[in-house]
């Protein structure tokens, strides 16, 4: 078994489908209600077949922050990513192969939007890194 960390996307300028993407806060309360009952539809499969971690959705808002010295304050003005660069929530998986991972990003991808319809959302697919590589000099 392998963790994968699937990230879900604000990403409407790369919609699969021939129009934008209606962003979420342009939904109906029974679009938004269908697109999270789907998600956590998605998730009670993956649990049921052992797979499930974990998984969150995020505000859009946030805020970067970097370490600037030692006794200076952090700094947060920018960088301002654009909506697109944006996470929208993501779900851990543990499962035997990468295509498995691959498999499951799918069947959240097509998760309803704006009308009902599977939005085509761009889910990227990251594997945990195992155990760090050994330096021999």
């Amino acid at each position: 078994m392998a963790k994968y960390l699937l990230l879900k996307h604000y990403r409407s300028s790369h919609a699969i489908a021939k129009d934008e993407l209606v962003p979420m806060d342009q939904w109906t309360p029974d679009e938004v209600t269908a697109h999270i009952d789907f998600m956590r539809r998605v998730a009670d499969e993956l649990r049921e077949r052992g797979e499930f971690v974990d998984g969150q959705a995020l505000s859009p808002e946030g805020t970067f922050v970097r370490y600037d010295g030692e006794g200076r304050p952090p700094v947060t003005d920018g960088p301002f990513a654009e909506t697109k660069d944006l996470i929208a929530g993501w779900m851990i998986v543990d499962v035997d192969s990468q295509e498995r991972a691959y498999e499951a990003a799918a069947r959240l991808s097509a998760a309803p939007g704006a009308g009902g319809e599977p939005i085509h959302e761009w889910i990227e697919v990251r594997p945990f890194l195992g155990e760090p590589p050994v330096v021999t000099e």
